[in-house]
């Protein structure tokens, strides 16, 4: 099967988020099924064009139409990738090459991105290659299905295109006036993009796009109400028939306690006790905390937004650190008032408390290894891949039982018995403190049932295999339509 994988970021070479780890996992996964031919497209980024560590060759260049423009487009191969999967990186000086800063935020996002959907589409036809099933991500390629369903039939005949939501609430919202002056396309199309007077470009791949995914089962259920849906309830309510979701795996060559190169000791799920104590011993100097080998170490690695429930855990970190003889590590970096928070909890409690506002990802690794407890209290998680990560090194989690947290921390009891975690339902900084408590309760008082709990997590199957095998699923029920 020939199939195009679209998307704004792919890790390594170009990342983000969340959504850039799933482009690094997924084409590969895809690929490594016997008869599959995978294709990544990405924009050819500024920091991508410049890192010599990415060996490309132009093979091909053509014209792009974007409403009364021509916008010229290149297509570059990259040539030292060492799996089957093809990368192709769509260059642009003026949409992408050029620009040195972030690779969302600027004021035209919108065409840059409408640009990039229809060069997909065109570069496949430069090609010469025609795939069976093209899968799209977010809003930033929410295009393609309407430009193949409105302009690239003839090209496409047979085409199926699947629409993947990462996180429904960046839906690319434009003015009216983007319809006419930047799409091109037929008026007819109007209004499967049209909301609210204004163009949404996430509403137009979810009316045009042959099947719907988001990134965890429980999240498609949870996208039918207004809560979870920001506005776009009806639109998925109408849609429902071809809405399902794919739990997210996670890289296990890259997220491996055996193999990593950044932590201080390697284990596995048979030496791990001896190996996480060395690795915690580590990151509590390194983070300049006090090193108490029997003193439980809570971590998060997080981007410090409210989304991520850490209104949660302001609201109780305080009576923690006073209740109880617990340490806590931070490390991300967001919005001022959380980094501000954390900030001062440190130095309020500077014997239990470290803050690490920065991004690194070697100390993320380290983390994930050497804390005991990972806390995880998201308002909302599509999917999350922090907590399996956390597990695939024995680190506890504590969540929310939302979205695709729900689904990957199945729930255990007081005695770390009958699922992989701590979970707590509502919404709520008790209940979210309770399920802390029952955490730090079973460490304290049964260690072995702790660490029956950490191995069973590191013996779980996070990785991409499975979820490929469901998206090929339904790829080949897509062709028999």
């Amino acid at each position: 099967m020939k199939i195009a994988v679209c998307a704004s970021e792919g890790a390594p070479y170009c990342k983000s988020g969340g959504l850039g780890d799933v482009m690094e996992a997924l084409p590969a996964a895809l690929s490594r099924i016997e008869g599959n031919e995978v294709a990544l497209f990405l924009p050819y980024y500024y920091k991508v064009k410049s890192n010599a560590a990415y060996i490309t060759e132009k093979i091909a260049e053509f014209r792009v139409s974007l409403g009364w423009r021509k916008q010229y487009c290149a297509i570059m191969k990259l040539t030292n990738r060492t799996d089957k999967v093809t990368v192709y990186f769509l260059d642009n000086e003026y949409y992408f090459g050029g620009r040195t800063g972030a690779i969302y935020g600027d004021m035209d996002d919108g065409e840059r991105f409408a640009f990039f959907s229809r060069a997909c589409l065109d570069a496949m036809i430069a090609l010469e290659w025609t795939p069976d099933i093209i899968q799209c991500n977010d809003w930033q390629c929410a295009l393609i299905p309407v430009y193949l369903k409105a302009l690239y039939q003839a090209q496409f005949p047979k085409t199926r295109c699947m629409y993947t939501i990462h996180n429904i609430e960046y839906q690319g919202w434009a003015n009216a006036s983007f319809f006419d002056d930047m799409l091109g396309l037929p008026w007819e199309y109007r209004p499967r993009l049209d909301m609210n007077n204004s163009v949404n470009v996430m509403k137009g791949a979810i009316e045009t796009a042959d099947l719907v995914t988001t990134v965890s089962e429980t999240y498609a259920r949870e996208l039918m109400y207004p809560y979870y849906a920001h506005g776009l309830d009806n639109v998925l309510a109408g849609n429902s028939w071809k809405l399902t979701g794919i739990t997210n795996g996670i890289d296990t060559n890259t997220f491996n306690p055996e193999t990593s190169k950044s932590l201080p000791a390697h284990f596995n799920s048979e030496t791990f006790v001896e190996g996480k104590a060395q690795c915690k011993a580590a990151l509590q100097k390194e983070v300049g905390l006090p090193v108490k080998p029997d003193v439980p170490l809570m971590v998060m690695v997080t981007r410090l937004a409210g989304h991520k429930g850490l209104d949660l855990l302001c609201y109780i970190a305080r009576r923690l650190m006073w209740e109880e003889d617990a340490q806590l590590l931070i490390l991300g970096t967001g919005e001022t008032q959380y980094e501000s928070f954390f900030k001062d909890l440190a130095k309020q409690f500077p014997e239990q408390v470290s803050a690490q506002i920065t991004f690194n990802l070697g100390l993320a690794d380290r983390i994930y290894a050497g804390g005991d407890i990972y806390l995880m209290p998201s308002k909302s998680e599509p999917c999350g891949l922090s907590q399996m990560n956390a597990m695939r090194y024995g680190t506890v989690p504590v969540v929310h039982a939302t979205g695709g947290l729900k689904d990957t921390v199945p729930p255990c009891d007081a005695d770390g018995k009958g699922g992989l975690g701590f979970t707590f339902q509502s919404y709520n900084a008790d209940d979210f403190y309770a399920a802390i408590k029952r955490a730090l309760n079973l460490y304290e008082n049964d260690r072995p049932a702790f660490q029956a709990l950490q191995k069973k997590e590191m013996e779980t199957d996070f990785s991409w295999d499975v979820p490929a095998g469901r998206y090929m699923e339904l790829f080949n029920n897509m062709l028999s339509w």
